[in-house]
C-alpha cells in the first residue's frame, strides 16, 4: 500500500516535471516573448528575486483565508446540523442554498463593496460564500449516510434525538465533513485572492493586479503558483487534520464494542 502511494505520487511528480521541460523548450524554440509567455525559468527567478517583497502580500492572504475558512465552514456545518434536525427546514432553504452558488461572485463582489465599504467585511462575506456550500453538502450527506441499523439500535435503546445525533450521526459523518472542509480549504485561498480585489492594500490578489497592470507576466505566474501552492498546503493541512480526528474517532468506537 505505502509502496503504491509513493509510486503514484513519484509518476505525478515526474509528469509535472516533463510538463514543465515541455514549457521550456516551447518557449525557447518558438521565441514567445517574455510578456506573453514567459519560461518556468524566468518564473522561478522572478520569484526568488520578489520573494523578499511578497512576504508582506502572502501573509495576508493567509491569514485572510484562515479566517474566511473558520467562519464559512463552521457557518455551513451549523447550517447542516439545523436543515438536518429540522427537516422540513431542509426542504424550504436547500434550493436557496443552490440557487446562491450560481451567483457569480466576481459579480457580487463590487456590490458588496457598496454595501459594506472597503474593510474586512465584504472581504470574509466572499470567502464565506464560496466555503460554506462544500461543507452544508458534504455533512447532510454525512447525516444521511447513517445506517438504519444502527439509528433503529439507539432508537430502541430509547435515546433521544440529541443523543443520537452526537453520539452516532456526528461521529459517523466525520470522513463526510473532512471532505467537504478539503473543497472548502482549496476554495477559500481563490476566494481570498478575489476578495483583495475589492481594494485590499495587501495580498497575493492585490500583487497579481498590480503585475497584470505593468504587463509583468512573469510575476502574473508567480502568484498563479503561489495560489496553487498555498491550496495544497490548506489541504494537506485537513487531510492531516482528518487522519488524526477519525482513527481517533475509530480507536474510541473500537473500545467502545470492546466493553
Amino acid at each position: 500500500m505505502i509502496r503504491s502511494n509513493v509510486w503514484k505520487k513519484g509518476l505525478s511528480f515526474f509528469l509535472f516535471i516533463i510538463l514543465f521541460i515541455i514549457w521550456e523548450l516551447s518557449v525557447r524554440v518558438l521565441n514567445i516573448e517574455p510578456w506573453l509567455l514567459p519560461s518556468p525559468t524566468a518564473i522561478f527567478k522572478e520569484g526568488i528575486i520578489a520573494f523578499g517583497g511578497l512576504q508582506e502580500h502572502l501573509w495576508s492572504t493567509i491569514r485572510l483565508a484562515v479566517i474566511g475558512l473558520v467562519i464559512g465552514s463552521f457557518v455551513g456545518w451549523s447550517m447542516a446540523v439545523i436543515l438536518h434536525l429540522f427537516p422540513f427546514a431542509k426542504d424550504i432553504v436547500y434550493p436557496l442554498l443552490i440557487l446562491s452558488q450560481n451567483v457569480p461572485i466576481i459579480v457580487l463582489a463590487p456590490l458588496l463593496v457598496i454595501w459594506f465599504g472597503f474593510g474586512l467585511l465584504p472581504k470574509l462575506i466572499v470567502i464565506t460564500l464560496v466555503c460554506f456550500f462544500p461543507v452544508v453538502v458534504a455533512s447532510l450527506d454525512g447525516f444521511r449516510q447513517t445506517p438504519y441499523e444502527w439509528r433503529h439500535y439507539f432508537d430502541m435503546m430509547g435515546a433521544t434525538k440529541k443523543q443520537r445525533f452526537w453520539k452516532l450521526e456526528l461521529p459517523n459523518s466525520l470522513p463526510f465533513i473532512f471532505s467537504g472542509l478539503k473543497i472548502s480549504a482549496t476554495y477559500s485561498v481563490m476566494g481570498a485572492v478575489i476578495s483583495e480585489w475589492l481594494g485590499a492594500k495587501s495580498g497575493i490578489g492585490v500583487y497579481m493586479t498590480l503585475a497584470s497592470s505593468s504587463f509583468r507576466t512573469d510575476r502574473v505566474f508567480v502568484a498563479i503558483f503561489i495560489i496553487m501552492s498555498l491550496s495544497l498546503l490548506f489541504f494537506a493541512a485537513i487531510t492531516f487534520m482528518e487522519r488524526m480526528v477519525v482513527s481517533w474517532n475509530r480507536k474510541e468506537d473500537t473500545l467502545r464494542v470492546k466493553h
